[in-house]
This record gives C-alpha cells, structure tokens and sequence, in this order.
C-alpha cells in the first residue's frame, strides 16, 4: 500500500502510480513560530509538503517569523495569548513542557520538527520526530549558557535535571526518529538510546527569487548569517577579520556587543528574503565558525556558487566539500580563521561545481524523503 499523506499533486505523481492510493492525515509541530531562523525555514519546507496538515507550535507571531506561515492552519497554544511568549519564547520557559504535553492534537501522523519541545506532543497516531538537535540548554550547556561563568553553568545543569527526565521520557514516545545531521544522529544516541535515520534540511532560501540590493554595502565581503547566540560564534568570526587586512564582513543577525567594530564589519537585521538573496550573490563566502546541528547557511550560499569557510565539526561535515564549495578550519581560533581568509581566493572556485554540490540539498529530494518515511511508518503497520 502506498500512502499519500496530504501530499501535493506534483509529489504524488512521482510515486509508484500503479500501486492503490491511500490517503493518511498528517500533522505537524513546530517548537515556536517567532522567528526566521533554520528551524523555521525547516517547518516551512514541512508546510509546503504536508499543505493541507495543520501546524502545531508554542506561540506563533506573523510579524517575526516568515510571512508564508500566514497561509497556513497555525494552531498556537494557550501561552499565544502573552505578549511577552510570543516577544520571546524564552519567558515562557518554565511552562512550555506542560503546556506541549497538554495541547490538543488531531488524529494522524505526527511529524513534529523539534528541538526541544514539539516533540513532547501527545499524538493520536505515530509520532515522527525530525531533530534538529536535542535541547542545547540540557544536552550542550556550556555551548548554549556559554555567557555564563563555570559555575553558573553547572548550577544551571543541575536545575534542569527535573526537565532533562521529561525531555526523555518524551523522546520515547515517538516512533521514529529523523536527524538533520550525523553529528545530530550521534548526539541522539547519546541524550535518548535512539538509533535515528539521517534527512538533510533543504537549502530553504530559493535563489531564482526577487533580489534587492542592501543600502551602503558593495560586493564582495564575507557573509555570516545567524542569531546572537553564543555558540554562534559571531564574536569569533569577527574578531578573525578584523585581523584579516582589507577584508569586509555582513553579519546577517547583528554584530555581537561587547565591543566596538571598525567600519569594515556591517551587522544588518530584520532583513527580507530579497536583500538576503542579494548579499548571498554578492558576497566571497559564507563563514561560520559554530557548532552547527546542520547549518543551512552554508548550504543556501552553494545555491548561489558561492563556497563557505566553515569548521570543520557538526553538520558541516555532512554539507561542505573540501576542495570543490568548502574551505574547513581545524580549529575554534581567530587567529586560524583569519589565516583562512587572508589567504582566501574566491575565483579558485568554480561557481557551478558549487551550485552542482548544493542540488544534493534540494527541496524536492527532502519531500521525496519524508513522503516515504511516511508511507514506510503506515505500512509497518503503526496505524494499525
């Protein structure tokens, strides 16, 4: 039997037609819609395949998050009507395991993308869980409360102890588990005693989109794109070209505060798709210098030819290409970065074989991929 959960026509017409043609609902989660970051582009690309599938998340604010949410069955929970949750969902930490693990969900497969709480969800069916990492502030403190003094950390760690045993006993109640990452994969094992099939994220961001050029900035800086965490290593990055002669930065996210930049490195925020597709066209490379679960930067500048200096740890291992769309830097320093980037010649690449590298990250392969998990899920009988 083969099984077309709330697939769109295009997908459906590529799967086995002889065989019957059964349709399953399916539901989707989300952690929280309140911003445009991996995740978000990751549970848009779910939208897009599962269209007619509700979507279930935390708190959801249109204004912050990408507009195409709009045209989707949002259902946020109780916590949507605070101000302050929908601002930062960070607030409502203390209530979002029991207010996930209460929320009414509709009969079906549910495919939760989660890195921390959507897969806490009670499903009236299986419950697929695509990773995007297990919860940093439990798993990885000293990565995610990396602006804390040691021993802040470690009292923070014991605290969430209480969390930690919610968060497993969630984990096992999905009946499988799907990593963006075999650096994720890995950590699944560890946190949860959970063998998980690898996906890899699409590169969210179409580059045959509009573009719009962002004032005051000229071709040819390096990119970083990411949000002023911590283990986003944003400060690093920028600290390596600023040792780097005559080389420009754009930190898509803003520039870290604890000190004063030259006028070399420009931090830009609230930016549309447009301006990003332009400073994705426009820049030498993408670096990044964080512990990626995947890391979708990267792998959007290979749509655009453009190759990435990135570390080499985490997702980047999965997504880079030494020699043909990626330049790795062995270790977390500044000083190694900027020998990087000095030495850094954007023409030694050839722009197509880099766009060529990036089609392994398409939208379609990763729906092909779900649609079959899917199908593979109700026919094992777990419906039954």
């Amino acid at each position: 039997m083969t099984i077309f959960a709330n697939a769109p026509t295009e997908l459906a017409a590529d799967a086995a037609p002889s065989a019957p043609r059964t349709r399953v609902g399916v539901v989707l989660a989300h952690d929280y819609l309140t911003q445009r970051g991996g995740g978000e582009r990751v549970a848009l690309e779910l939208a897009r395949h599962f269209p007619d599938a509700p979507l279930i998340t935390s708190v959801y604010d249109r204004d912050t998050t990408f507009p195409e949410f709009a045209d989707r069955d949002v259902r946020a929970s109780v916590l949507n009507r605070v101000a302050p949750f929908r601002h930062d969902p960070r607030r409502a930490f203390g209530l979002l395991a029991l207010v996930m693990n209460r929320m009414p969900v509709p009969a079906g497969v549910l495919l939760a993308s989660s890195s921390g709480w959507a897969h806490g969800l009670r499903s009236h069916g299986p419950k697929i869980v695509y990773c995007h990492n297990p919860a940093r502030w439990l798993y990885q403190p000293d990565d995610y409360f990396s602006m804390l003094p040691p021993v802040a950390r470690r009292a923070v760690g014991r605290a969430l102890a209480p969390l930690r045993t919610w968060d497993r006993r969630a984990a096992r109640t999905a009946h499988t588990y799907v990593a963006n990452s075999t650096s994720v994969a890995r950590r699944i094992e560890a946190a949860y005693g959970v063998t998980a099939r690898v996906i890899h994220p699409p590169a969210g961001l179409d580059p045959a989109g509009p573009v719009e050029p962002v004032p005051g900035l000229e071709p040819g800086f390096f990119l970083t794109v990411g949000r002023r965490r911590g283990y986003k290593n944003t400060q690093l990055v920028c600290e390596a070209v600023e040792r780097t002669p005559g080389a420009r930065l754009v930190a898509v996210g803003g520039l870290p505060g604890s000190r004063t930049w030259s006028d070399r490195l420009t931090g830009v925020s609230g930016i549309s798709d447009a301006q990003l597709r332009w400073l994705y066209a426009s820049c030498s490379a993408v670096v990044a210098m964080s512990h990626e679960d995947f890391g979708l930067s990267p792998v959007e500048g290979f749509a655009f030819g453009k190759p990435s200096v990135v570390l080499r740890a985490g997702g980047y291992l999965d997504s880079g290409l030494e020699g043909v769309a990626t330049v790795f830097i062995d270790t977390e320093d500044a000083a190694a970065l900027a020998g990087a980037l000095a030495g850094f010649d954007p023409a030694a690449f050839d722009a197509d074989a880099v766009r060529a590298h990036g089609e392994r990250f398409s939208s379609a392969q990763f729906g092909r991929s779900l649609h079959e998990l899917v199908a593979e899920v109700v026919d094992g009988g777990a419906l039954s």
